[in-house]
Parts: C-alpha cells; sequence; structure tokens
C-alpha cells in the first residue's frame, strides 16, 4: 500500500474558502494523498455544499482572479468521496478509500478539536505517513507538498514543519517564515518573516533556530510524531494550540521551515473573525487573552506577573479605543473572576 500524507481541513461556516482550497489541494503535483475536511458544526449547509462541489454540481469562486493559476485547471468531476460521522470517525470501523473524506463533527470544536478528530481518523489508517494540517482559507502553490515532504524525509528527528506563507490578498508580503517566535515574558508572538514586503532568498537553518511554533495555517506533522507526542490539546479551542504542541514535543523533535513550500492565507476567515487586532471579534479577543494566562500558567509560571501587567495594557487600549465590554473582560482575567458567563453574542 502507498505511503500517503492526509492533508486536514477544518470547516466552520465557510464552505466558499473550502471549495477554493480544495481546488489548488487537487492541483497539487504529487497525488498520494487524502483529504479529510472535518465540518466543525457549520450552520450555513456548508457539507452539502461541499458534496455538490466533489459531484460535479458546484463550482468554486475564485476570490481573487490573479490567484486563479493555483486553482486552476479545474478537478475532474465527480470526485469520489465518502461522508462520515463523529461516532463512525472515533470507531475506527470505516477504512478510506476515497480521496476526499468529507466529517461531521457535529457540533463547533474549536481548532484543536476539529483538526483532532481528523488525526485520530489518519492515524488509523495504515498508508498515512504524513498529516499536513492545512486552515481551510488557503491556497496552496503546486509544489507545496512535494517541498514539506522533501523537508521531513531529511531529518526524521523533525516533528513539524512549516510553509512560507503568503498573504492571499497581497502576494508580495509575507505573513511567516513557517511559523513565531514567542516571548514568554509578555505572552505574545511575533511571526519570522512579518515585515518583508517581498519574497527572497531565506536561510532556513537560521530562521529555524528562532521558530518557538510552526504557524497553525500549515502544519506538516509526521506519523512518528503523532504516535509520540500526541494529538494538540483540546483545553484552548482557539489560538495557542501550535505553541502548547512545540512545548510539550521540544526535547524530542525539532521545528522545520520548507521555504519553497508557499500557502496563501487569506487570514481570519477561517475562525469567522478579522485578523487586525481592532476588528477582531469579541469571541476571538477574549480567547486570545485568556488562552496567553494558559499557556503561561503551563509552561512559564515565572512569567504570570508580568503577562498580567501586559494584559493591562490591553485593557488600556481596549478603553482607549471605545470597547469597553472588551476591556471588562480583560480586567476580568486579570484578576482571575469568572468568565463562564461570557459569550460571543456580547
Amino acid at each position: 500500500m502507498n505511503d500517503k500524507t492526509y492533508i486536514i481541513l477544518v470547516n466552520w461556516n465557510g464552505w466558499e474558502d473550502t471549495l477554493e482550497c480544495l481546488e489548488s489541494i487537487f492541483n497539487l503535483s504529487r497525488k498520494d494523498f487524502r483529504v479529510l475536511v472535518c465540518d466543525n458544526g457549520s450552520q450555513d449547509d456548508s457539507l452539502n455544499k461541499i458534496k455538490e462541489w466533489a459531484e460535479g454540481t458546484r463550482e468554486a469562486r475564485i476570490s481573487e482572479k490573479r490567484m486563479g493559476k493555483y486553482s486552476l485547471p479545474k478537478t475532474n468531476k465527480p470526485v469520489s468521496y465518502q461522508l462520515l460521522t463523529k461516532t463512525q470517525v472515533e470507531s475506527g470501523e470505516i477504512a478510506a478509500h476515497s480521496q476526499l473524506i468529507l466529517i461531521d463533527c457535529q457540533k463547533n470544536l474549536g481548532f484543536a478539536g476539529g483538526n483532532n478528530i481528523g488525526l485520530r481518523y489518519a492515524l488509523l489508517q495504515n498508508d498515512m505517513t504524513w498529516c499536513w494540517l492545512l486552515n481551510n482559507d488557503t491556497v496552496v502553490e503546486q509544489n507545496a507538498l512535494t517541498e514539506l515532504i522533501k523537508k521531513g524525509v531529511a531529518n526524521p528527528r523533525i516533528g513539524i514543519t512549516g510553509s512560507t506563507i503568503i498573504y492571499y490578498n497581497q502576494t508580495n508580503k509575507v505573513q511567516a517564515f513557517g511559523g513565531a517566535r514567542y516571548f514568554s515574558c509578555i505572552g505574545l508572538a511575533m511571526h519570522i518573516g512579518r515585515f518583508n514586503s517581498q519574497l527572497k532568498a531565506t536561510n532556513e537553518n537560521k530562521i529555524e533556530k528562532h521558530l518557538s511554533y510552526i504557524l497553525g495555517a500549515s502544519m506538516f506533522i509526521s506519523r512518528d510524531f503523532l504516535r509520540k507526542i500526541g494529538l494538540m490539546s483540546e483545553d484552548y479551542f482557539l489560538y495557542y494550540e501550535e505553541l502548547d504542541w512545540a512545548q510539550r514535543s521540544k526535547s524530542q523533535y525539532s521545528l522545520a521551515y520548507a521555504s519553497k513550500s508557499l500557502v496563501f492565507h487569506k487570514a481570519g476567515s477561517s475562525i469567522g473573525s478579522s485578523n487586525k487586532a481592532s476588528q477582531r471579534s469579541m469571541l476571538a479577543d477574549y480567547y486570545l487573552m485568556s488562552n496567553r494566562l494558559k499557556i503561561t500558567q503551563r509552561f512559564f509560571p515565572y512569567c504570570n506577573f508580568s503577562v498580567r501587567l501586559f494584559l493591562g495594557v490591553e485593557m488600556v487600549i481596549r478603553l482607549l479605543k471605545r470597547q469597553p465590554k472588551k476591556a471588562r473582560i480583560i480586567w476580568g482575567l486579570i484578576i482571575d473572576k469568572s468568565t463562564n458567563k461570557f459569550t460571543s453574542n456580547e
């Protein structure tokens, strides 16, 4: 049985982005893969829309005309697919035989929870060698998978490999070279390469020395890593899962960067929120702040005071921007006040 890469997308009310992503995936130069789309309880009929695409009765919309070169020519339809429930996946009784597997997670399990459903299924398949976690609001260049495999094969100690992440709407602007560097004293990360306004030759070894984690938009993982380290922690729901994974594995595995693996990211679409801090949804802002404290307590407890102090700065910024509800939530986190009553509707 040929070894395969299992490409995992988590969809939440974003079927249009998912279809464009699928078209680019099926245009990859390598064809030894399966795609798992884990639907996180979407309320926009996403699963049916994706089924229609696979059956050839719905077209994928290319958001930016100039990006069509990564999604064209369109995949020959129909594309064979299987539709599984979360219960069927967890039972392990149904083997993969189609190139596209649709999984109904039945509710929103968060970033880690949705991906973990796909990872559990992939681990049960004898032909899985690699897993590639991709945000559904991405478009991939034809050799993106080839370059990731090349990097992973070169060193068995590599656990997770990242791609060059480029902004979909500004293709001369880099979002990250693989991942980010984390500053534990303030609980913030800076994407490596974020100030690059154009693509240029990069020193992979130099970048890898500064990687604290691989950006979740594109994470290429070995089977061995998954078996020894385990799945992503589901304690966060949104944000900081990648750093948790990297911290848990750093004594056994290294992080790597495949500069020639190009992934174009719409940034923010996959979680239904803006990538800009000033426009971030209430729910996204809450998890970003609360999980900063959670990751600090778990791995960097000596930074508890400084991180809370910096959260105070964040609170003042929200007040200056006339966002009193967001400021109130942050204050509750700083003083350890329960935030269980917080809802996304606030």
